[in-house]
């Protein structure tokens, strides 16, 4: 969750007309992040792999998003350095935590 409130105080510096492009695309892709894991979490083993990699799948489209950000100037390399550093933490929990289930 910390990953969702951090895009969204990044995404509030972006530009007006990005709120219903980029701004969106990524606050929708952080929020995925937890939403999935906490809806898989009380189903079976198989289903909630599904949704751990719909989970993790979100993750990495947030990290393309924010190159993306960065590209456009939206954002400093800093602020993409430690979001994305806390994305891959977060991707290497979510496939522990998969490979786990197996």
């Amino acid at each position: 969750m910390e990953i969702a409130s951090d895009t969204h105080k990044i995404t509030l510096d972006f530009p007006k007309n990005e709120v219903y492009g980029l701004t969106s695309q990524m606050n929708r892709a952080a929020i995925s992040i937890p939403s999935n894991i906490a809806e898989g979490s009380n189903r079976e083993n198989n289903h909630f792999k599904h949704f751990l990699n719909i989970s993790l799948g979100s993750s990495f489209e947030l990290q393309t998003q924010l190159l993306i950000a960065l590209q456009n100037n939206y954002i400093t390399n800093e602020k993409v350095i430690d979001l994305e550093n806390k994305i891959i933490e977060l991707q290497k929990m979510i496939s522990g935590f998969i490979s786990k289930l197996a």
